[in-house]
């Protein structure tokens, strides 16, 4: 937790000191719309400066129309009027239409970016980043921009629109009366930049606790949570802990509401009063009883008074926001410009045929902050169609030389290659058509069976679909079942057993026909019988393929062409089943403790 918070305290700095450059990159963001907001551009100036012909219709009735008595006129005038609504209704209507259409694209570019640059990131990646934190940052900050994103340019361009020309229509009115309605706003755009500060802070604060209440839901909701805290007896801790947090979001949600709740009743004060400080002002320059303009003028000048203060309200509310956004867009940045450690070569190589040859030369790799490196100078060689097992202790780096070959990490050093060529040349879709992985903890979307299955393979057949769960013996099952292929899994599995999972995994890796297997420990988890069930389904998989075995049972790896000991992350041990054995070293003493744990 210590070290999360200093990152998020790092991260939230360094975004708050480039301001100017976020500020380019959101502007970047709007640009494939241009043509989009220019419309929109045109639609808000016109309905902008359509509305200011109102009061000076107002002046010629009150001026004219009315105490001349010209009933026609009048009749113009007021239908004018009526004209001029009809306009800027439509207008609106319009700019609202495409401005909110932009903005949703920009929202829905932002996720996609976010996402996919999230699938390109390494497993080192999510093995240290909550899930509920990025999920957090794709919905809770990215949503929070919705208002800005698809409101803030048709505001500014508006609101700007109508300032020039209502302030320019008041200087030709009167320019005293103009100085005196516009002394104050100074003062507004000051107090405006302060709210702004606090906000962005409270901003930073909402999110964090957002992304902290997101984190608890996902993992204390999820099927394996609700099992956790019901067999432990913690299910009214759990609900205290989101309390706890739920009441931390109310606190930071009402300050967020109330924050400049003053400087906005401030500047409705203000605006109620100023047309009764232009009448005593108006008053004040009269001369021998007649006002320097007339009331019609007097009438229309307070009208363009009321039009001018709520744009530049409404201006100062956008900077607002616009503080706020920059703090989310941020947040944002700094996903999308996180590294990627494990990144697909520009010129892949494209072997014309894949056979499964397997060789790992002074390979190393350390995980970032390891006092040592979990694996050290590892050399293997694994022929197209043959099986080597990896063993060792727990933490010996079994894994992770697994993980190796399909890139889920990459080496630190030495060098990977699939039939002679570096796994760092080789594309991703290359790759996953080479190498398909079984792991212990096997993950099944909540969809039918027949979905999970097609995962690997979204074109695979009915036909394709059986046959590949007859090799992984699991077809007769799934036909005893009332929907057959068509049986939903439920979240992450759990209608299934952990030995009806792994043979489901075994034969969605086996519908994409990989030359390379890699089975991570993938019947540790299972009791003896289902074990035996599931190693039979291996075998028939790795017929023909060359296979990686990860093993913690080592009755499932005595067949294997090369069983490789690993300690501390170097090769310890090599050799077959019997060799080892007649070592009488690390081995044969990890088959002797396995021996007992099986009889025991």
């Amino acid at each position: 937790m210590t070290e999360e918070k200093e990152t998020r305290v790092t991260t939230t700095g360094s975004a708050t000191a480039h301001l100017p450059v976020q500020k380019r990159r959101v502007l970047r963001l709007f640009r494939p719309y241009r043509k989009n907001l220019l419309v929109v551009a045109c639609l808000v100036a016109g309905s902008s400066l359509v509305a200011l012909v109102n009061p000076f219709l107002i002046r010629e009735i009150m001026d004219v129309a009315l105490p001349q008595g010209r009933t026609g006129l009048l009749s113009m005038l007021a239908l004018g009027m009526i004209v001029v609504s009809i306009a800027t209704s439509s207008f609106n209507v319009w700019q609202t239409h495409l401005s909110a259409k932009v903005g949703q694209l920009v929202m829905h570019d932002l996720r996609t970016a976010v996402y996919s640059h999230l699938q390109r990131m390494s497993l080192a990646f999510f093995t240290r980043t909550r899930t509920g934190e990025v999920q957090s940052r794709i919905a809770n900050d990215i949503g929070g921009m919705q208002v800005t994103v698809t409101t803030t340019a048709t505001a500014l361009v508006s609101d700007v629109t109508t300032v020039i020309a209502t302030v320019t229509a008041m200087l030709l009115l009167d320019w005293r009366l103009t100085m005196a309605s516009l002394i104050i706003l100074p003062g507004f755009v000051w107090v405006s930049r302060h709210v702004g500060d606090e906000r962005r802070v409270i901003t930073r604060d909402r999110q964090r606790q957002f992304a902290d209440l997101s984190s608890n839901m996902q993992e204390s909701l999820s099927v394996s949570g609700i099992m956790l805290g019901h067999t432990m007896g913690r299910s009214r801790s759990l609900s205290d802990t989101f309390a706890e947090q739920s009441r931390k979001l109310t606190d930071i949600e009402v300050r967020a509401s109330t924050a400049g709740l003053w400087y906005q009743s401030t500047i409705w004060i203000v605006m109620a009063a100023m047309p009764a400080v232009i009448y005593w002002v108006a008053g004040l320059t009269a001369s021998g009883g007649q006002l320097a303009l007339s009331i019609g003028s007097l009438v229309a000048f307070t009208t363009l008074q009321q039009m001018l203060f709520r744009p530049t309200q409404r201006l100062l509310t956008t900077g607002l926001d616009i503080q706020v956004s920059l703090e989310l867009f941020g947040r944002i940045f700094q996903y999308l410009d996180l590294p990627v450690d494990v990144a697909e070569p520009e010129r892949p190589v494209a072997p014309a045929s894949l056979r499964g040859a397997v060789c790992l030369r002074g390979v190393g790799f350390s995980y970032a902050g390891a006092e040592r490196p979990t694996l050290d100078s590892v050399d293997v060689n694994v022929p197209a169609g043959c099986s080597l097992a990896i063993v060792g202790e727990t933490g010996s780096g079994k894994t992770t030389l697994s993980y190796l070959i399909p890139r889920l990490y990459d080496a630190t050093s030495g060098v990977v290659t699939i039939d002679g060529v570096d796994v760092r040349d080789l594309s991703f879709d290359t790759l996953a058509a080479a190498v398909g992985v079984v792991s212990q903890e096997t993950y099944l979307f909540h969809a039918s069976v027949a979905d999970n299955l097609r995962f690997a393979k979204p074109a695979a057949t009915d036909e394709e679909l059986v046959a590949a769960a007859r090799v992984a013996h699991i077809h007769d099952y799934l036909m005893s079942l009332p929907d057959g292929y068509d049986t939903v899994v439920g979240e992450r599995g759990y209608r299934f057993s952990g030995g009806e999972k792994q043979r489901l995994a075994i034969a969605r890796a086996i519908l994409r026909d990989p030359p390379i297997l890699v089975l991570d420990e993938a019947t540790s988890a299972l009791d003896t019988q289902t074990e035996q069930a599931v190693q039979e389904a291996i075998d028939a998989a790795s017929a023909g393929r060359t296979t990686i075995t990860v093993a913690h049972r080592l009755s499932t790896i005595r067949d294997a062409d090369e069983i490789i000991v690993l300690e501390r992350g170097r090769i310890a041990e090599r050799g077959t089943h019997d060799e080892l054995l007649s070592l009488g070293g690390h081995y044969a003493t990890l088959v002797h403790r396995d021996t007992e744990m099986a009889v025991l």
